[in-house]
């Protein structure tokens, strides 16, 4: 059985954006991914709410990204795929980070993440950068307008070229969420039920070549 780790923020862990709570198991997407990929792969999930890719949130030190990955592999090793997912709290306006500063932070993930994977286990993962989906204009009028601004929106609608370079650098698989999916209209930024299966969909189709 091949196990595929799920590394993002609270899109992959459900937040569901009418309530805040966490939708079930038959929303999430990688529960979705799971049920597309059979029963020849574990998926593993691994979201937290507010983790970014390098930077140190002022409340909760316990969500930079990079301090974390190397213990989350280690611990579900051996691992066969890795999705990262990160990015979109990198652009709350507390952190002022370009797009550039943002995918160096998903660039020293996957770094640490292979030397880590090929020291503990003698192999790297087939590793799969995607790219967030954009942030929209909901944003601004919902319960999380006071993190983000016009700028991020802006930053969000640039992020994937960025991320596609890292994902060459590396020699990993690359998804632009945003080509296929937009969050909920609720808060303009959480994936609403069918955002979340059309990004496990898509995941799917890129895993499984």
């Amino acid at each position: 059985m091949k196990s595929v780790v799920c590394f993002g923020d609270s899109n992959t862990y459900g937040h569901n954006p009418i309530n805040g709570e966490r939708f079930p198991e038959s929303v999430r997407w990688p529960c979705l991914l799971q049920e597309l990929l059979g029963d020849g792969y574990k998926v593993i999930e691994e979201g937290l709410n507010g983790r970014t890719t390098v930077f140190d949130d002022p409340n909760d030190d316990w969500k930079n990204g990079v301090d974390y990955i190397k213990g989350i592999l280690c611990t579900h090793r051996p691992v066969d795929y890795l999705v990262i997912m990160l990015g979109t709290n990198d652009m709350k306006t507390i952190y002022n980070a370009s797009p550039e500063a943002i995918s160096a932070g998903v660039n020293e993930i996957v770094s640490r993440a292979e030397k880590v994977m090929d020291l503990k286990q003698g192999y790297v993962p087939k590793i799969l950068i995607v790219s967030p989906p954009e942030i929209t204009e909901d944003v601004l009028k919902g319960p999380f307008g006071g993190s983000f601004d016009e700028r991020s929106i802006d930053k969000s609608k640039r992020l994937a070229g960025f991320y596609k370079n890292v994902a060459d650098k590396h020699g990993c698989m690359f998804l632009d969420a945003k080509m296929h999916i937009k969050p909920s209209v609720e808060d303009g930024l959480h994936l609403g039920p069918e955002g979340h299966k059309g990004l496990a969909e898509a995941v799917a189709k890129t895993l499984l070549g």
